[in-house]
């Protein structure tokens, strides 16, 4: 991926639906850029509530009525994510290494490094994927990152379309003991010693730009308004259901 023109969008604190959307629009505005323009797209968010994430072939859990909390379905496979404790990442791109398995130690590599950076090492899970998981930080396979102790400290997944993905992931920041053991009957990750959410994305951000990219990025804009900007500029705002041609991963 080195040597990409790439292009970081603005961070940003929105619901589950909104955030999903713009998700699936930075790989729609790859398939619409036709090699003009960014070949990789960058952008860090966190939730406005507590929400849970579904991949896209997950059922919701038994508890998941029960605690009333909002529910998105993800266009990428995996398992259940209760977010509003963590930092989430999105990327996509026009020109992704070949296999999902290479383009995750791609990818994780450049995690890796930022934690490195922060004093912190983490390696790749070596579990086998399950479509029994009972949510998404209670195994940990090639796709994802563990702690010294074997703690998954990030889960990714992807969404693969015509040759183009689309990667998103959480880095469990201090997720909530109370809504955590409400839905998983377990005690959640401990709090990320590596300092705040602002300090990691700004070293994931150097990492893109000297590691992943090795450049700097353009500095783009949101369509505004949204959603109406980017529902009437064509495809690249498409947020319907996954078609015949998309492959989710987890």
């Amino acid at each position: 991926m080195a040597g990409q023109q790439w292009g970081l969008l603005p961070s940003l604190q929105a619901g589950g639906d909104e955030q999903m959307q713009r998700d699936r629009w930075m790989l729609d505005q790859l398939a619409m850029a036709a090699g003009d323009g960014p070949q990789a797209l960058l952008r860090f968010y966190r939730w406005s509530e507590p929400t849970l994430s579904l991949g896209h072939h997950q059922n919701a859990p038994d508890t998941a009525a029960a605690s009333g909390l909002p529910v998105v379905r993800r266009p990428s496979g995996g398992a259940a994510v209760l977010h509003g404790g963590d930092l989430c990442y999105a990327i996509a791109l026009a020109q992704p290494p070949r296999g999902g398995r290479r383009t995750y130690l791609d990818l994780n590599r450049w995690l890796q490094h930022s934690f490195e950076a922060l004093g912190s090492v983490l390696r790749t899970g070596e579990e086998h994927q399950s479509r029994q998981e009972r949510h998404c930080f209670s195994s940990a396979t090639a796709a994802d990152l563990v702690d010294r102790s074997g703690r998954k400290r990030i889960g990714s997944a992807q969404l693969w379309r015509r040759g183009q993905l689309l990667q998103h992931g959480s880095i469990q920041l201090d997720p909530d003991p109370t809504l955590w053991g409400a839905l998983f009957d377990e005690a959640p990750p401990p709090a990320l010693a590596q300092g705040s959410g602002e300090l990691l994305e700004q070293v994931l951000l150097q990492q893109a730009e000297s590691w992943l990219f090795g450049q700097s990025p353009d500095q783009l804009t949101w369509p505004e308004p949204w959603p109406l900007a980017a529902r009437t500029s064509g495809n690249a705002a498409t947020v319907s259901a996954i078609g015949p041609n998309e492959r989710p991963r987890g």
